[in-house]
């Protein structure tokens, strides 16, 4: 039985990592949006963007599982966790047991270091530097920047070398130092109620459960278990042969008490930090703008970015986008694209290069786990503005194009020259991509910073 729970922990973490995988590479490909009916909600059980969509229920159901049998999350829920095991399994393969694990202390003062420059990078307006260690949005970004081009590529490649790398060489080293989400839940599954532990009487010292051990938490010297950094992967349990490691009730500690309380509120104070920082963060952001599909455009300046319908405003967006790419991969017309500027580094921006936002599709809004775009149906995306036309009257040829494929009707020509009515105009780009303008577009959008109903 003892066996049994690191295969269901695998078939779980597999169930998880490629249906998680499949949304951000396949979603698009899948018709009748299957692949969104099947595996939607994976990325909406993800803590920090649950924390963001105070979806109450799925971090409420995180904390409780994690406070019974520790942080099963970092090894079942986690893409970012599941995906090192790869390399771990690589490195076991490769070396099997010449370069066996051995017990480490726990790097407490990096771990705690990186959680509170975590929090600051947030009060500080610096969130989106700040996402690039949350382990879901990494993984995100790794998984849909490794086929993009520019930062977007160059920022996956460098998730994946240096995560690869560490996982190798150290095993789950990067979630018990750098990772926010695993430093928080490790405070808490410290004192969980159910555990890996160590019969003394049994133990003969072997060894073979630490060198096993991925996160360096075995000390069989002490014959103790380090439950703020084990991630409950059952490895170590099949290397015993005298069965002294084990899953199950620990024995309880008549001591322990103010221990145990300090760590839970340590917990409960840096979850609320984390969520705060994160409903504060400010951004005050610039986009280059997209142009119709053709060479030689220059691509106009906004003075306000232009954010998807359900965004609500710059606000909403940038306090609660943590850059994870999800909508990104998602938009059929890609629209959406990642940032390159380092206030909003990789967080999604319209651009109209290769298309405009349709009034039918609402896949972001139904896709964006952390709720930084909202859900919306496509009657309401009819009524919203994210943004005005704005006319550059001496690039105008007179075409007319831009009047035509208006689908609000906003834009009529005046003595030969479009003419906004901006109460009526959406946003929605249709305009900038279809205008035949050179070498600067006749016509671009500019976001509103907050979105308004029509």
């Amino acid at each position: 039985m003892q066996k049994s729970l690191k295969v269901i922990r695998i078939i779980l973490g597999a169930v998880m990592l490629l249906g998680i995988t499949a949304l951000l590479l396949g979603g698009n490909a899948i018709e009748g949006g299957w692949l969104r009916q099947w595996f939607g909600w994976m990325p909406k059980v993800q803590l920090l963007p649950a924390i963001l969509a105070l979806n109450v229920v799925v971090v409420v159901a995180i904390l409780v599982v994690t406070l019974l049998i520790g942080r099963a999350y970092c090894s079942v829920v986690c893409p970012m966790g599941v995906f090192q095991d790869l390399f771990v399994w690589a490195h076991r393969l490769i070396y099997g047991k010449k370069r066996p694990y051995r017990y480490a202390k726990a790097a407490n003062a990096m771990r705690y270091t990186v959680l509170v420059l975590f929090v600051l990078a947030m009060l500080v307006g610096m969130g989106s530097i700040a996402a690039l260690i949350a382990p879901y949005s990494a993984y995100a970004r790794m998984v849909t920047g490794l086929h993009a081009t520019g930062v977007a590529q160059w920022v996956a490649i460098v998730t994946l070398v240096v995560i690869g790398l560490m996982s190798f060489t150290m095993g789950r080293i990067w979630c018990n130092t750098l990772c926010p989400v695993g430093t928080l839940l490790g405070l808490i599954s410290r004192h969980s109620l159910f555990g890996i532990h160590i019969d003394a009487n049994k133990c003969a010292g072997c060894r073979k459960c630490e060198h096993r051990c991925k996160a360096m938490c075995i000390d069989i010297d002490t014959k103790s278990v380090d439950l703020s950094r084990c991630v409950d992967c059952m490895d170590c349990i099949g290397e015993c042969k005298a069965g002294a490691i084990s899953f199950g009730r620990k024995a309880t500690k008549p001591t322990g008490k103010d221990e145990v309380d300090g760590s839970r509120r340590k917990f409960v104070a840096g979850t609320v930090a984390v969520g705060a920082a994160m409903a504060v963060q400010a951004q005050e952001q610039k986009l280059d703008g997209g142009l119709a599909a053709m060479m030689d455009k220059q691509v106009p300046l906004r003075k306000t970015p232009v954010k998807p319908f359900g965004s609500k405003s710059l606000k909403n967006f940038g306090t609660r986008c943590t850059s994870c790419q999800l909508c990104v991969s998602q938009c059929p017309e890609k629209v959406l694209r990642p940032s390159t500027k380092l206030e909003s580094l990789m967080q999604p921006e319209m651009n109209y290069t290769d298309g405009y936002c349709r009034m039918a599709c609402t896949r972001c809004s139904e896709v964006c786990p952390s709720g930084a775009i909202k859900p919306i149906s496509k009657e309401e995306k009819t009524a919203i503005s994210i943004g005005v036309a704005v006319v550059l009257k001496d690039n105008c040829i007179g075409c007319g194009t831009c009047a035509r494929h208006c689908p609000s009707a906003a834009i009529s020509m005046v003595d030969g020259k479009p003419a906004v009515n901006e109460a009526r105009c959406l946003g929605c780009g249709a305009c900038e991509y279809y205008c035949p303008a050179r070498p600067m577009t006749a016509i671009y959008v500019e976001g509103r910073e907050i979105h308004t109903e029509i």
